[in-house]
């Protein structure tokens, strides 16, 4: 049995058999993908990777790496065949090393992204990357997936944060780039060739990651806005005064704020303009001082108010206030899985198209599927806005929460395809993404292939055959398996 000669190179309870336990590892987060793996390796250390994956490669057995499991796009999901082995770097927890005068920290694969902001803390810094997953999301997951979040306008996604790399290769080997060097242009860049990558080309054990100055004061602030082209001109007024300070700005209309009064009524957005209007949170930070950071957004929100971009504006008074209008915004998605099944999506487009892009979608869509609702909110300021399209709200009307979630769910499963097609065909038309921050995965590996060019595709295939021969890294994610495409 190919299982016991993984066990015995492993310690005592690294391999998990017991199919009972498999659930928390072979469901993706938002439970739209299930798996059922051979069974569940836990991986300590860098050595036991490199046991693992040399076994996997003897035995032509699929690894699927796992860290928090908190992904979006079924990227850490094995398959329902019972022929991978989901590898978990949950415990692979060590600081490795702190470096305050560098200002990085260098850290296993598990841990997690609360733990790194809290060590940045400690040594006076910053680490900004931010996703409301924080306290379970692992570095080597943020990293896989090349990772947002709120904080990218200002500081860059996960590979903008990461200095150096380590790496297990699909043959066992260990690339070891942990240099926490700002500038290195000896070569090919191997680290930003496993970001993003999604653990399809090698498995991330340990990173360098960079640290930022804290700033001196953060002064946040909801502002109301009409529209989304009035939202695009604030973020021009916002970015005018603020300048790189600007660390915030996030757009949020009703229908993505509305659900959040009703299933988390604590963090209701506060009595803010028009029931119709958007919203936009704004977030300034300054390296000299809270005053400094306050004159900067009332700048902003002052002559925003005088012509007309905002109709009505609220300034945090203190931390308390400040959280509250995050966690608003954090709220949006738990709220929306209250709410019942949507169609996610997770789409980047250039600023400038953001506006135009909103207003021709949304009547595609009121014309292919009547009402259906974009319940459309993200992080504007850097063009990535997470369009999810609800089921028509009549459908629900007078339902228990089951029962709901039955009939969205049904709705959603009759248009998903339509409704994908209708708003990554707008998405591509305008020169965007389909995937922003969450990944391809499984969910839109091929929505990547439909619209991605042949010889693009074929890098990336050519690229996986030569580092992965065999194809045993996070098989059919990103790109499908040669024996599954038409």
């Amino acid at each position: 049995m190919p299982l016991r000669a993984l066990e015995s190179r492993l310690p005592p309870g690294a391999v998990l058999t017991d199919a009972s336990r498999f659930e928390p590892y072979a469901v993706d987060w938002r439970r739209k993908f299930f798996g059922r793996p051979l069974a569940v390796v836990f991986a300590s250390s860098v050595s036991e990777v490199q046991e693992i994956v040399r076994w996997a490669q003897t035995h032509r057995v699929g690894l699927v790496p796992q860290g928090g499991n908190t992904g979006l796009s079924g990227g850490a999901t094995p398959s329902t065949a019972g022929d991978q082995v989901v590898l978990s770097l949950s415990r692979m927890t060590r600081i490795r090393e702190r470096d305050a005068h560098n200002k990085t920290i260098t850290v296993d694969a598990g841990v997690t992204m609360q733990t790194v902001q809290d060590e940045a803390e400690r040594l006076g810094l910053l680490f900004p990357l931010d996703l409301t997953a924080r306290g379970s999301a692992t570095i080597g997951g943020n990293l896989s997936t090349n990772a947002g979040g709120t904080a990218v306008l200002r500081y860059g996604n996960a590979r903008a944060l990461c200095l150096g790399l380590e790496v297990v290769t699909a043959q066992g080997e260990v690339w070891d780039g942990l240099r926490g060097l700002r500038k290195d242009n000896t070569g090919y860049d191997l680290r930003d060739l496993f970001i993003g990558s999604e653990g399809t080309l090698g498995i991330i054990t340990g990173a360098v990651l960079a640290l930022h100055p804290r700033p001196a004061g953060v002064m946040t602030a909801l502002a109301s806005v009409a529209d989304a082209r009035a939202a695009v001109l604030l973020l021009e007024r916002a970015q005018g005064i603020a300048g790189a300070n600007l660390t915030g700005f996030e757009f949020m209309t009703p229908l993505a704020t509305d659900p959040v009064a009703v299933y988390f009524p604590q963090f209701a957005k506060p009595s803010l303009g028009e029931p119709s209007e958007a919203c936009v949170l704004l977030e300034v930070s300054h390296p000299e001082s809270a005053q400094e950071a306050t004159r900067q957004l009332e700048s902003v929100l002052q002559g925003a108010l005088e012509e007309g971009l905002a109709t009505d504006a609220l300034v945090a008074q203190n931390m308390t206030q400040a959280k509250a209008f995050w966690n608003l915004r954090e709220h949006v998605t738990f709220a929306s899985a209250e709410d019942g099944p949507q169609v996610k999506f997770d789409i980047a487009l250039p600023i400038s198209s953001l506006a135009e892009f909103c207003e021709a979608t949304t009547a595609l869509l009121a014309q292919h599927f009547p009402g259906a609702r974009a319940a459309n909110f993200g992080h504007l300021g850097d063009g990535n806005l997470h369009f999810n399209v609800a089921a028509p709200e009549a459908m629900g009307a007078g339902l228990s929460r089951e029962a709901r979630h039955e009939a969205f769910g049904a709705y959603v499963k009759q248009n998903e395809d339509g409704i994908r097609r209708v708003v990554h065909d707008q998405v591509v038309k305008m020169n965007g993404s389909i995937s922003a921050e969450h990944g391809l995965g499984q969910l839109r590996r091929d929505e990547a292939a439909r619209y991605k060019s042949p010889i693009e595709m074929d890098l990336m295939q050519r690229l996986k055959n030569a580092l992965d021969p065999l194809g045993i890294l996070n098989p059919n994610k990103v790109l499908r398996l040669p024996s599954e495409r038409a």
